[in-house]
């Protein structure tokens, strides 16, 4: 039987490979398939890594083999051999996951050097502060990444070793200099793992692989798959690469450059590149860069060579691309390119642009925008008219405006995250190990870095707002504060960061309502064309209604009755209408809440001129009115003691009975929805000739009213029989007193599970059905929501017992079957019935695409998800044309 390849060069591979070469190994094959300067190299594949943690953290049988013949081949390519004094091959080893991961996972750079070699490429270069400086860098990455000795340690030993020589930047320190550091950073070594650093670089090789491979499974690394919803079963791969070298001098050079901007997706090449430098030096903000055009001064040649190369690549991938380049002796090489990570505000301009360019058609330009990333358009920006106090300014990162509390340390952003403070993270710059911390931040601020820095990249990934290189900001760890001149910043004041401008300034500032960019209104158009799902937003008020309609809501899915029973001025009304003695009490309190009711009917209905508007009946338990027991029966006792009043008394006493005598061990599964329409069908009765005289209303006076009465917690079709009656004999009363004809509709809420096996008799008694997947969730699952997302929700998810929350997103598996079920049972029926859903799955991406395959007419969610609903419908469409049904 043929042995499995775990290895292949970058000519062996091509585009399509990206499962099994990693992100990075594809686009590496396919450059130098097309012909572009790629330094040599070879890919270890993803399945090498999966095996590598299913043998335990081994290398799977025959890898070192293959490892072996690549090694010796790269050799024979570059005339170069691993130890040679006088020329030997150095290496980078970095990782390379199927989906771009950036940061996250480890990278060693100069592999292969030695005591020996580093005497030999001095020698050979004349250049001995290079070769002693990519030896100290090789030290430096090797100990950190693959002998997991600390960063700082390191940093430590440079600091000091710049301060001595009076000089600000690495660059600027001697050969001299670097043996100095080495010889510390070798004792470093000795002291941490007990062994001298190792000087075979197949033992260095081997060692880095088992490394990156490693990596995978890091916190940091975890923490970003959860975040951005990435499988743990992918694996990463590992590439191999001939060095090249920024570092050598003035001539030479390293950056990243994105084709088009990725905060606001001009099309107009952008990044950084820093002269003799190597690539983590742009990264790690250690240094500050200089924009991509100044490199067009400098080096004009080699400029005009890499923006044809970007042009050239941006039209292969049909898609704005990440680039990483190295200049060497003016010599330009590619390293990288991907995809580029961007913001919502960018995603939107360079896929209707594209579309505009003839490169993409609007379907792909659809697929090109996260839905979840048009969150970062939905809230609020900084005032424009507010007076701010502006302290500093730094390069604008990430666009967005956030305030918080300053916080230094991620850990403790995640902490006071937790407790529900919103923090502003600040640091020198960031790290991947910050990556919690940065998760828990409303922004980040940093004093060194640029717009390709860790923090930029995974802030614009994120949607948070970043500002960074903000030198003007002096931060003080040790003291845990910043100065800004003679201003003091400490842990735990409020700041606020503008991204889009990149000031930072004190205090919380007032925000403003966001507004839809023509390039937003131009996708969502096109999603609209594109998609079969209806869009429909819940809503309580008519201004929550306005602002469904202008985020393209197409009607109401869920109307809840019962936030209007908890005004102020209404609960004592509500409360003397639980409390009533007989039907005589309960009516007269009805009386008084029918005005009411009426009143916010006609606003919402009118808000919606033309379009639906389902209105559930009242549903919540009746405890969720009434005055808490403890707090009644602690105010009878201060009573009794301070000789209190005693008709208060009396009646403090009589509310008490009243409110244990209508208590229940598990209300959430009590005396609620339907089943108070059964006891008291008076209360639907009311709030069913409100809607009804609103309707009348609002159609005398000249508007298109299409109103559906939603029953809720249905299990049983003779309650639905029994309560469809009760609202269409009020229809027709109205009707009668007003003289207005009008049309309307009576549907039910599917929520429990009997509802759902039962949906053909339901359907009979029925005109539409609409999913209420919280409920049915927790029915399903039998978990009460508060419950389980407070103590166990969160170890289900991370031992994958589950894999996602499925009060976020939808549980395919189980509530999932049930909702088809429901769909075709009921429509076999009633072939046009009307069936949508109304729970917060209507708004969540994976969940809409769900609802599309099964065939459901609408979804609803809250009006500032409904863009994020229109795109992902029609995203669905896209992805599953044969699937719906």
């Amino acid at each position: 039987m043929a042995t499995k390849k775990y290895v292949y060069a970058f000519s062996e591979g091509k585009a399509e490979m990206k499962s099994l070469l990693g992100g990075k190994g594809a686009n590496l094959a396919e450059m130098t398939n097309i012909g572009l300067p790629v330094p040599p190299g070879f890919t270890i594949t993803t399945e090498a890594c999966k095996e590598f943690y299913k043998a335990g953290r081994k290398f799977p049988e025959g890898l070192e083999q293959e490892i072996e013949v690549k090694v010796a081949w790269l050799e024979q390519t570059l005339n170069k051999k691993f130890n040679d004094p006088n020329g030997p091959l150095l290496v980078s080893v970095r990782s390379g996951a199927v989906i771009s991961m950036p940061g996250m996972m480890d990278t060693v750079l100069n592999l292969g050097l030695n005591d020996q070699t580093v005497v030999g490429l001095a020698a050979s270069s004349g250049n001995a502060r290079w070769a002693y400086d990519c030896y100290r860098r090789f030290i430096q990455m090797f100990g950190n990444v693959v002998l997991d000795i600390e960063h700082h340690k390191f940093e430590a030993i440079l600091e000091d070793q710049k301060y001595k020589r009076k000089v600000e930047f690495d660059n600027q320190l001697t050969s001299e200099d670097w043996q100095e550091v080495i010889a510390k950073y070798k004792l470093i070594v000795q002291k941490e793992t007990g062994h001298e650093f190792p000087q075979d670089p197949k033992e260095q090789l081997h060692k880095s692989i088992f490394a990156v491979f490693d990596s995978w499974e890091n916190d940091r690394a975890i923490v970003y798959r959860k975040v951005h919803k990435i499988s743990d079963d992918l694996g990463t791969a590992v590439n191999v690469q001939a060095m090249v070298f920024g570092n050598m001098g003035d001539d030479c050079g390293t950056g990243v450059a994105f084709t088009r901007n990725p905060s606001t997706g001009e099309k107009l090449l952008y990044g950084e590149y820093l002269t003799n430098a190597q690539g983590e030096d742009v990264v790690a903000g250690i240094r500050t860069p200089q924009p991509i055009a100044k490199l067009a001064e400098e080096m004009p040649d080699v400029y005009q060579q890499f923006a044809q190369t970007c042009t050239l690549l941006e039209n292969h991938y049909k898609d704005m691309q990440d680039i990483e380049f190295t200049i060497e002796r003016n010599r330009l090489w590619m390293l990288q390119t991907r995809n580029g990570k961007r913001t919502a505000q960018a995603a939107l301009r360079v896929a209707v642009e594209m579309v505009a360019e003839g490169v993409i058609d609007k379907q792909t330009a659809i697929n090109r925008v996260d839905p979840n990333q048009l969150n970062q358009l939905l809230h609020r920006r900084i005032d424009p008219n507010a007076k701010l106090e502006v302290v500093a300014k730094g390069l604008p990162a990430s666009p967005g405006s956030a305030s918080g509390a300053v916080v230094f340390n991620a850990d403790l952003a995640e902490k006071l995250n937790e407790q529900g403070q919103k923090v502003i993270l600040v640091g020198t710059e960031t790290t991947p190990d910050d990556i919690h911390g940065m998760v828990a931040a409303q922004g980040i601020l940093t004093s060194r870095g640029g717009m390709t820095s860790h923090a930029a990249v995974v802030a614009r990934g994120m949607g948070k707002p970043c500002v960074c290189g903000c030198e003007a900001i002096k931060i003080d760890n040790e003291n845990k504060q910043f100065t800004v001149g003679n201003i003091i910043v400490k842990d735990g004041d409020i700041v606020s960061i503008d991204g889009s401008t990149g000031e930072v300034i004190l205090g919380e500032v007032p925000m403003i309502e966001p507004e839809l960019s023509k390039e937003f209104q131009e996708l969502l158009k096109w999603a609209d064309d594109i998609r079969t799902l209806e869009v429909r937003a819940n809503a309580d008020t008519p201004e929550d209604a306005a602002k469904a309609r202008e985020f393209g809501a197409q009607g109401i899915g869920l109307t809840r009755t019962e936030h209007m029973f908890m005004a102020l001025d209404r609960l004592p009304i509500v409360q003397e209408m639980i409390l009533a003695n007989d039907i005589e009490e309960r009516a007269e309190a009805l009386a008084k809440l029918l005005p009411m009711q009426e009143g916010d009917f006609y606003g919402i209905l009118k808000a919606m001129d033309g379009l639906p508007v389902c209105i559930r009946l009242l549903d919540p338990p009746l405890h969720e009115f009434l005055p808490n027991a403890e707090e009644l029966a602690v105010e009878i006792n201060t009573l009794k003691l301070t000789n209190g009043d005693p008709a208060k008394l009396k009646r403090n006493e009589d509310l008490l009975r009243k409110v244990r005598s209508l208590s229940e061990f598990n209300p959430m599964l009590g005396h609620r929805g339907c089943r108070l329409g059964i006891t008291w069908p008076e209360v639907y009765a009311m709030q069913a000739r409100a809607i009804f005289q609103a309707t009348a209303r609002l159609v005398q006076e000249g508007y298109k009213i299409e109103t559906e009465v939603e029953i809720p917690l249905v299990i049983e079709v003779k309650e639905l029989a029994y309560l469809r009656e009760i609202v269409i004999n009020i229809a027709e009363e109205v009707k009668k007193e007003t003289g207005v004809d009008f049309h309307y509709s009576v549907g039910t809420m599917i929520e429990i599970p009997r509802a759902a096996l039962l949906a053909d008799e339901i359907a009979t008694q029925a005109e539409f059905f609409s999913f209420g997947t919280n409920d049915l969730t927790q029915t399903t699952l039998g978990f009460s929501r508060d419950d389980a997302e407070g103590k166990f929700m969160q170890p289900y998810i991370e031992k994958k017992i589950l894999t996602d929350n499925p009060f976020i997103v939808l549980d395919r598996k189980g509530v999932g079957k049930l909702m088809q079920w429901t769909v075709e049972n009921a429509r076999r029926v009633k072939p046009e019935l009307l069936i949508g859903i109304c729970g917060e799955h209507g708004g969540e991406p994976s969940s809409v695409e769900f609802c599309h395959m099964i065939g459901l007419n609408y979804v609803s969610c809250s009006p500032y998800r409904v863009p994020i609903a229109r795109l992902a419908a029609a995203q669905a469409a896209v992805n599953n044309k044969d699937q719906s049904k």
